[in-house]
């Protein structure tokens, strides 16, 4: 176990080149503020420096909200005051530090306002029901139920969500006018799609769909209980939102 002053106290940390890639990046992104101490607490449980991206998102930052907010990001709080939890909230993180803790099926560390969950895998994604290597990052898809590899790590997700083709990777989950619904979600809101995005209708015109603005936690257990009932296996766990 490294003490948080280790943690924290480190040369070259990620934050300055992460502030400029946001800056300079070519999709609009929202810099939630941080909560000193939700973020210490982060960094401490993760076990992670300020050198890597996920450290400096939780040290400085409350969570980067991508896309005019269609994609989420966590960082290090505050939840109640912006209704993004924090990665420890997410990730349902022990109040005080714990040695044994860690993530079973993988680290959330995003959602989308569709249903979609970006995780980073453990130390055996293979036995947690997930495909790529350790250490990448897998995308849960709201259209498909099912767990894809993205051949990522965190900070290179980052990086990719940052560098504008987002466009490509969404092709068939995007309507017209996505961009206002989801900018006047509350933090704490997703969209829910009907027919459902899994749906053969929804596939054929998204556009015709009916959508409307419910907690992240209704669009996260539909999906999750529809992956159980089409047979596509437990989609295990999404975040707590």
């Amino acid at each position: 176990m490294r003490e948080i002053d280790e943690l924290v106290q480190m040369e070259e940390p990620a934050w300055p080149e992460l502030r400029k890639m946001v800056a300079d990046g070519s999709v609009p992104v929202q810099v939630l503020p941080a909560d000193a101490g939700e973020g210490r607490r982060c960094l401490l449980q993760m076990q992670v420096t300020a050198r890597s991206v996920l450290g400096a998102l939780a040290l400085h930052t409350g969570g980067l909200l991508v896309d005019d907010g269609w994609v989420r990001v966590f960082g290090g709080g505050p939840g109640a005051a912006t209704g993004l939890p924090s990665l420890a909230q997410v990730n349902r993180f022990s109040a005080e530090f714990d040695p044994g803790w860690h993530p079973a099926t993988g680290l959330v560390v995003g959602h989308d306002v569709v249903g979609g969950v970006f995780a980073l895998n453990g130390g055996d994604p293979a036995a947690a029901g997930r495909p790529g290597a350790p250490g990448q990052m897998t995308y849960f898809a709201p259209d498909t139920l099912a767990w894809e590899a993205m051949e990522l790590g965190h900070s290179g997700w980052v990086a990719w969500l940052l560098s504008g083709r987002l466009e490509t990777f969404y092709d068939g989950l995007r309507w017209p006018g996505r961009r206002a619904e989801a900018a006047a979600l509350d933090h704490s809101q997703g969209i829910a799609v009907y027919p459902f995005l899994w749906s053969e209708e929804a596939h054929a015109d998204l556009a015709a769909t009916s959508r409307r603005a419910v907690p992240m936690r209704e669009v996260l257990g539909v999906a999750a209980e529809a992956a159980r009932q089409a047979g596509a296996g437990d989609a295990g766990f999404l975040g707590e939102v």
